[in-house]
């Protein structure tokens, strides 16, 4: 049974990641899914996009947006990986169920929220190598900004 820091099949980097205290935990399709309340995964990606550097804004900015991945694009087929703070498995199809996934989409934190928010467009963070991507289905271009924040 892989650590609830870590909702998918890659393990080995948990022992490094911080936790949330006091986040909520559901199971979802088996595996256990941390949800990190709008409100404060919006504050965390707001907070990081206007500067804030702080490890734990940072990690609860990351794992908000992956959650908001999967539910957006729920499924086993993608596995997307933002070290040291999460992944999730997203995108409908294929299912995998043992060792390392045929789609991988991998990533640094920064790079990762400013995808998700629409300051970074996917063609160009794959041109720029800010992204590993591989395999047929490794590429959330289609399903990405995820969330556009209005001024403050």
């Amino acid at each position: 049974m892989f650590p609830a820091c870590y909702p998918s099949s890659v393990s080995s980097r948990c022992d490094s990641i911080d936790t949330l205290p006091g986040a909520p935990s559901v199971r979802v399709d088996g595996m256990a899914k941390r949800r990190i309340p709008t409100p404060d995964g919006v504050a965390a990606v707001r907070a990081v996009l206007d500067g804030d550097e702080a490890r734990s804004t940072v990690a609860t900015a990351v794992r908000y947006l992956l959650e908001e991945l999967a539910e957006l694009a729920p499924g086993a087929t993608v596995e997307v990986r933002v070290p040291p703070f999460g992944a999730t498995q997203c995108v409908a199809g294929p299912r995998h169920t043992r060792g390392t996934p045929p789609n991988v989409i991998e990533t640094e934190p920064q790079t990762w929220i400013a995808l998700a928010t629409g300051g970074l467009g996917w063609d160009e963070a794959l041109a720029a190598g800010r992204i590993a991507a591989s395999g047929a289905r490794a590429d959330l271009a289609g399903l990405l900004p995820l969330l556009r924040l209005p001024a403050a």
